[in-house]
């Protein structure tokens, strides 16, 4: 049978996928097929160290392999993709089909983009495809139903999905009908016979530095087993460069720590078998796990993650451990108990090594090749009818009944209701519809008296120039926002290497959060993002945390400023100069509780001398404020602190001639001057501290409104059209720089939090060493 294997993934950046296809063509070519893979292969050159920022695997090409050209990295689920986005491919895969002659064309992972999507279409032979990727996510898969991913599968002849987890998230979002065939193993090729010894208890982590594989809650889990077991940790597949970020947070140093980056097959099997246990503590979008079954077949169990993907290949307390995933206190906890009790170490891989038979790669190409040929004896579309909807995707190629994509039962264990949880949950629900409300209340305050008509005319009229001068004063505002707070953090924290594009990755992204969510999360999210990049978490984000009271501080008199222009040319403050006093004062009373804190706990000697809850937490606060106090820090450095208030101060005058600009653009820069910009900036910025909806629409309009119209004597309708081009020049202006910068993170803001939780520390309860024959390995799940 004339076969081809094509992957849409780098060659030269080595996954998964790309090794289920090279063991798979190897094990097909051994039963005599003719088998030619086709996959984009990265050369190692100047181009693609620019592209991906690092440089490609030095990996031996098959002889069977056709390459089809460079690819670039994209993040997609929690990991980065290398895949081809270059038409160059698309004409080489076609050239290559074409010419080949194929029986069957396989394709992996048709999901993918260009690669993945046109071998689909391929007529001139029938079309298998492999679905890897187990995902949860609705909008991606939406957005692909919507470019027309249900239609194009539904060309294939035939659908495989490795597990149930890659199944269920086939059937949940695009329909058809899988066949489960798992990834296999070479059996053969794994060492035989007893562990060598050793004194130390050996952790194996085999993976890349993505953040779903959760090194960061192996780490911390790891940093507290140490101190009660002789352990040491060896991690495979990631880079050093990659490594540093998360091993800078490994209380205790890397002296047992081995940084082994990629390896050979033989020195990956050698690593496998000499392993106590593999550790897999990925946090989700794992379809399977190779990995595991690798470590099986050399009679090596695991402490894996109770996820779909793994759950499908671990049984728990059989051949390995199964714990929930980003939690680095039971991580801990299991590998503690796989030490202490050896026995049943050697029962589970005795157990894993059976196990691993299932899953030979003689036994999964059998499987395969039973698919290639279903697809081949399927019936072809008889007629001209239905020749076209076969054609047009409208039906499966292989005339099977439609099965439609349905909702399916969450594959994910439902996480335990606590009554806290659930009152939680309802004042989470009440907040948001008395937000939603709020929202509604002020915005029909704020137009009731206001002809839309009018309101309409003026945004169609406004002058296109003066928009667009705008936007880059709003841009170029931001700019100079990142560079203040670059000299804040590097006053903060000056042995730390703080890269500028870390900075602004990081103001980009909570400029978007802010200007998009409620509650003031850019702040926090900025300093999250920052801290990750940074490493050490634990250490830096209560530091980057003092860094934003002190941009907030410059904030403050950058408001003093606008306060006084405003007085000078409106009466909006006149009798109320008290008030507005004592607002400006908040910020002042909460940096000088920042300073003066620490001092008032630490001088409670009595209470910091227990060992009870409050005097932990105590303690912990006490730690936590000094280091924001740290923050402060360039106030201290006179060079920095030019650098910092200038730029801040800087920043502030762009935004003030960017809101006058839309002034001018809708012609009332003659009716008002530039006061009037400064009190809208004032009005919208002190309203913003405390917003009540998701970019605080309604409150935003009705300040805005509020002020030229009732200060100034701008009509309603002039006034409302300048608050909605305002803020659609605000939020352009955050997507527009913001969107790239999250995606370019490839996080969730469930991975960010995942990465926060694995900072924290883990603490195990000491045992006595003559218990280990009698502990148990782990309690169940």
């Amino acid at each position: 049978m004339r076969i081809a294997l094509v992957s849409p993934y780098s060659w030269t950046f080595p996954g998964g996928v790309t090794r289920h296809i090279d063991e798979l063509a190897s094990e097909l070519l051994a039963q005599g097929h003719h088998v030619r893979i086709l996959s984009p292969v990265d050369p190692d050159d100047r181009v693609t160290r620019l592209i991906h920022r690092r440089s490609p695997e030095q990996v031996e090409l098959p002889d069977h392999l056709i390459s089809l050209g460079r690819t670039a990295g994209l993040p997609m689920n929690g990991s980065v993709s290398n895949l081809c986005v270059f038409p160059e491919s698309v004409v080489r895969l076609r050239r290559e089909l074409r010419a080949g002659r194929f029986d069957v064309v396989h394709v992996h992972e048709p999901v993918t983009p260009m690669v993945g999507w046109d071998t689909c279409c391929f007529d001139d032979a029938p079309v298998v495809g492999t679905f890897h990727a187990y995902a949860t996510k609705w909008a991606p898969h939406t957005i692909a139903t919507l470019l027309g991913a249900r239609r194009l599968f539904n060309k294939l002849h035939a659908r495989i999905a490795v597990s149930d987890a890659a199944r269920w998230t086939g059937e949940r979002f695009f329909g058809g009908h899988y066949n489960v065939i798992p990834n296999g193993v070479d059996v053969s090729a794994a060492p035989v016979g007893d562990k060598p010894p050793s004194e130390d208890f050996r952790i194996l982590f085999v993976g890349r530095a993505d953040d779903r594989k959760g090194l960061p809650v192996l780490l911390s889990a790891f940093s507290g087993l140490r101190e009660h077991v002789p352990a040491r940790l060896e991690l495979i597949g990631a880079s050093t460069e990659a490594v540093e970020p998360y091993v800078a947070e490994l209380h205790g140093g890397t002296e047992d720590v081995e940084f082994l980056g990629s390896v050979g097959d033989d020195e990956l099997w050698r690593r496998l078998h000499a392993a106590d246990v593999l550790c897999a503590p990925s946090l989700s979008g794992e379809s399977f796990g190779m990995v595991l079954i690798e470590a099986f077949a050399a009679g090596t169990p695991v402490v894996a993650s109770d996820i779909p993907g793994y759950r499908q290949v671990v049984r728990h307390r059989r051949d390995g451990l199964l714990v929930p995933p980003g939690r680095p206190l039971e991580v801990a906890e299991a590998l503690h108990s796989m030490w202490f009790d050896p026995s049943a170490r050697r029962r589970m891989g005795e157990a894993a090594r059976t196990r691993a038979a299932d899953f030979s790669w003689s036994h999964v190409a059998a499987q395969v090749t039973d698919v290639y040929e279903q697809a081949l004896q399927a019936p072809r579309p008889a007629g001209a009818r239905e020749r076209f909807a076969v054609k047009a995707g409208l039906r499966a190629a292989d005339l099977s009944d439609r099965r439609p994509a349905r909702r399916l039962p969450s594959l994910e264990p439902a996480p335990p209701r606590t009554m806290r949880a659930r009152l939680g949950g309802m004042a989470r629900r009440v907040g948001l519809a008395l937000s939603a409300l709020m929202g509604v209340l002020l915005a029909y305050l704020a137009f009731q008296h206001v002809d839309f008509h009018r309101v309409f005319k003026m945004l169609v009229h406004s002058s296109p120039a003066w928009v667009l001068a705008a936007l880059a004063l709003f841009s170029a505002s931001m700019l100079l926002r990142a560079v203040s707070w670059h000299a804040i953090v590097k006053a903060a924290l000056p042995h730390s290497r703080v890269k500028r594009r870390v900075i602004l990755s990081g103001t980009m992204i909570g400029v978007l959060m802010s200007a998009t969510l409620p509650a003031r999360l850019g702040e926090p999210s900025r300093a999250l993002i920052v801290a990750r990049r940074i490493g050490r978490m634990r250490e830096t984000l209560p530091v980057l945390v003092g860094t934003l009271v002190s941009q907030t501080l410059l904030n403050v008199l950058a408001l003093g400023l606008l306060g006084v222009l405003v007085a000078s040319t409106s009466t909006l403050f006149r009798g109320h100069e008290t008030a507005l006093a004592m607002v400006g004062l908040v910020p002042v009373g909460l940096v000088a509780a920042v300073l003066v804190a620490p001092w008032a706990l630490q001088s409670n000697g009595r209470l910091l001398s227990h060992n009870g809850t409050l005097a932990r937490l105590t303690r912990a606060a006490v730690s936590a404020l000094i280091r924001l106090r740290k923050g402060l820090e360039v106030f201290r450095r006179p060079r920095l602190a030019a650098w910092a208030i200038s730029a801040q101060l800087s920043a502030w005058a762009l935004q003030l001639l960017g809101a006058y600009a839309l002034l001018a653009a809708l012609n009332l820069d003659s009716r008002v001057g530039i006061g009037a910009a400064a009190a809208v900036l004032f009005a919208v910025n002190v309203t913003a501290v405390l917003p009540v909806t998701p970019s605080n629409v309604g409150v935003f309009q009705f300040a805005v409104v509020t002020v030229l119209s009732g200060v100034y004597g701008v009509p309603a309708a002039a006034a409302l059209g300048y608050g909605i081009i305002l803020q659609a020049v605000e939020i352009a202006t955050a997507v527009a720089f913001g969107l790239p910068a999250l995606i370019g993170e490839g996080l969730s803001w469930r991975d960010v939090r995942m990465r926060a939780i694995a900072a924290s520390p883990v603490q195990l309860t000491p045992r006595d060493s003559r218990s280990r024959a009698a502990s148990s390995p782990m309690r169940p799940r």
